[in-house]
């Protein structure tokens, strides 16, 4: 019975995946993803029932658009294989058993794929075009809010002040970033990866923010280190990819904070 309830999460997991890639997709290009059919970004051709199945529809299909034979780039297949794995660790970790389901550990699985919603799709987007979207941002908050509330309901030993101070926080960075765009016309990816952060600490926790900041920051100053050693032994002045890759805070924090979260349920529960 259990093998089948974690078949089941996995399979939910590579659908939250498959929904990751599209959001990533059309989201910067400003596409409705909701309404709008699923189609071939090369040459429009809406798909199938039996093109729309994660992770099978790409083995099935041969990794090619069944019109026009492009190639579909194996990043689909990868984040929905490992959605699937995430949301079957995530549960493992929590203890959710068929047997004896607990209402508050599947609410709390069900808060952290709202979560991950947020943060996965801010990490691919800042991945490509290296900005955090306001509207996923917002949603993020808002899923935050709702959790809080649900925390402060269940009387969960926690201080409502301190939440009011994330609250006030929130509220503080918009005003501040709403000034900085009427300024400059621009968004501050400085600003909006604080909220970030405020997001990631009211659903990850502070030590586990905090922990994910310090790994990230650390494997940035590593990164610098051997690339500027390495530089100046080859005389090589063309900035390196990893290097490029280090300037993409959000997307890095991201993977640090999903993996130390994971590590904490595994202690935790």
């Amino acid at each position: 019975m259990n093998v089948f309830l974690y078949v089941i999460i996995f399979i939910m997991g590579t659908l939250f995946g498959s929904f990751y890639t599209l959001a990533v997709y059309r989201i910067p290009k400003k596409i409705d993803i909701i309404h709008t059919h699923s189609f071939c970004p090369n040459c429009g051709h809406k798909l199938g029932f039996w093109e729309l199945i994660p992770v099978l529809s790409y083995i099935f299909l041969g990794a090619k658009c069944k019109k026009c034979n492009i190639k579909i780039r194996p990043r689909y297949f990868i984040l929905e294989i490992l959605s699937g794995f995430t949301f079957v660790l995530i549960a493992y970790c929590l203890k959710i058993d068929a047997y004896n389901l607990n209402f508050e550990k599947v609410l709390r699985f069900g808060f952290i794929a709202l979560y991950l919603a947020c943060i996965f799709i801010i990490a691919g987007i800042d991945k490509d075009e290296r900005k955090i979207e306001k509207s996923v941002l917002y949603y993020g908050i808002m899923v935050s809010c709702i959790y809080i509330i649900y925390l402060c309901i269940m009387g969960h030993n926690t201080s409502i002040y301190r939440y009011v101070m994330y609250l006030v926080s929130f509220i503080m960075l918009l005003i501040l970033d709403t000034e900085y765009q009427i300024r400059t016309a621009k968004q501050s990816y400085f600003i909006e990866t604080l909220m970030l952060i405020f997001v990631m600490i009211v659903n990850s926790t502070e030590f586990v923010t905090l922990t994910s900041i310090l790994v990230v920051f650390i494997s940035i100053l590593l990164t610098k280190m051997i690339y500027y050693l390495k530089n100046s032994l080859n005389k090589h002045k063309k900035e390196h990819k990893d290097l490029k890759q280090i300037h993409k805070f959000a997307y890095l924090l991201t993977i640090a904070n999903v993996i130390l979260l994971i590590g904490q349920m595994r202690l935790y529960y």
